[in-house]
């Protein structure tokens, strides 16, 4: 991003012309026109540099509108601001919890593009972030100022702050390099080791969801959370903040759940009664699908699968649910025999723990009947089952 068109961006000029751009662009694409075209007429009157980076925020707002709602259209971003941002419901919901536990002040170490800035600040927090790159910085501050929320900003290197004034500290190491995705804990920016010292005070570190458990140090909460039905990331909470080992939160357009280690009174396995569960992915991620087949008064139907199956119905906001309708072959060749038999056509896949592409099968399996269902492809007992089911 050019810092200094940035700049200019956010005064009067600049103003009117993101105003033209974002207006342009609706109307380009109501009428299935082009950016180039929009582009085109805005450099009659504008120079490259200022109409490129008006038309970037107005493409990037749009893609931001999927984390930041209704916020998008008066925020800032750039492409990998916006891509490790965090979504502004997951936010909240951390906002909330430090409230929850009484803080008043946050740092941001890592702050980005000011995602979790905005969240605390409209929470009632003090907070203030650091970042080491100037132009994550200029737009984190461009944010708190165009939402019309306190908090500050500055260029520094988190790893050398002084956080000890603020209540918790919060940090979200970058997964990213030039070369793409960190696999590698000691890889992150900043790395692993600097993370942990964290722990020793009040603080939350934001990571991948598929953070190996071993990894956690003790006395340090992990808390996945998904949103929508989908894993978003894990959360870890230590000092004062931790209130259990692992838990599940779950936000959906109801509202929150959550689900914690304390409800987990371990499970068994048996055979598939008459209704299925799946869990969440954040309930799988934090190893408690046990406290959902007893949230449901069930059991697992393999131990090494995460299907929950119970012979009463209920709604929980930690699984969705299936009535078995029947169990059919599991061999493709007499699978395909009994959904013709049965007039389907259109086919719904599900499948865990077996060694099956749904789109390659679905497309093997060539169906044709004008009816539709649902198909659960797993393991039960360790054999390979498939279950003819209707979600509910």
């Amino acid at each position: 991003m050019d810092l200094d068109a940035f700049s200019w961006l956010l005064t009067d000029e600049g103003q009117q012309l993101l105003a033209r751009a974002t207006e342009m662009t609706a109307a380009s694409i109501e009428g299935k026109g082009s950016a180039l075209a929009v582009q085109a007429a805005l450099r009659k009157d504008e120079t490259a540099e200022h109409v490129t980076a008006a038309m970037n925020q107005v493409d990037l707002r749009r893609k931001a509108a999927a984390k930041f709602g209704d916020l998008a259209p008066k925020m800032y971003f750039t492409p990998d601001g916006l891509e490790q941002a965090t979504r502004l419901a997951v936010a909240h919901h951390r906002a909330a919890r430090l409230r929850a536990f009484d803080a008043a002040s946050v740092i941001d170490l890592g702050c980005g593009i000011g995602g979790d800035l905005i969240a605390s600040s409209r929470a009632g927090l003090t907070a203030a972030g650091v970042d080491h790159d100037p132009e994550r910085v200029a737009i984190a501050q461009a944010n708190l100022d165009a939402l019309g929320l306190p908090g500050a900003v500055t260029v520094a290197d988190a790893t050398t702050v002084d956080h000890s004034p603020f209540e918790v500290a919060y940090a979200d190491p970058a997964r990213r390099g030039a070369k793409g995705r960190v696999f590698s804990a000691e890889g992150w920016t900043p790395p692993w080791s600097w993370v942990e010292t964290l722990f020793a005070r009040d603080a939350c570190v934001k990571v991948a969801p598929g953070i190996p458990h071993d990894l956690v140090p003790e006395k340090v909460e992990a808390e996945w959370v998904s949103d929508r039905g989908e894993v978003k990331e894990a959360a870890l909470w230590s000092g004062s903040l931790a209130s259990t080992q692992r838990r599940a939160t779950v936000i959906g357009e109801r509202g929150l759940a959550t689900l914690t280690s304390e409800d987990d009174p371990g499970g068994e396995v048996g055979p598939v009664a008459e209704f299925l569960y799946e869990p969440d992915g954040a309930v799988i991620r934090a190893g408690l699908v046990t406290a959902v087949a007893a949230g449901v008064q069930g059991h697992l139907v393999d131990e090494h699968i995460a299907y929950v199956t119970s012979s009463a119905s209920f709604e929980t906001p930690f699984a969705r649910g299936y009535q078995v309708l029947e169990e059919l072959p599991y061999r493709e060749k007499q699978l395909k025999a009994a959904l013709r038999e049965r007039g389907i056509g259109r086919l719904t896949i599900k499948k865990r723990g077996v060694q099956v592409v749904p789109e390659q099968l679905r497309k093997r399996l060539a169906l044709s009947g004008s009816g539709e269902a649902t198909i659960v492809l797993t393991r039960v007992a360790g054999e390979g089952t498939c279950l003819l089911v209707r979600p509910f």
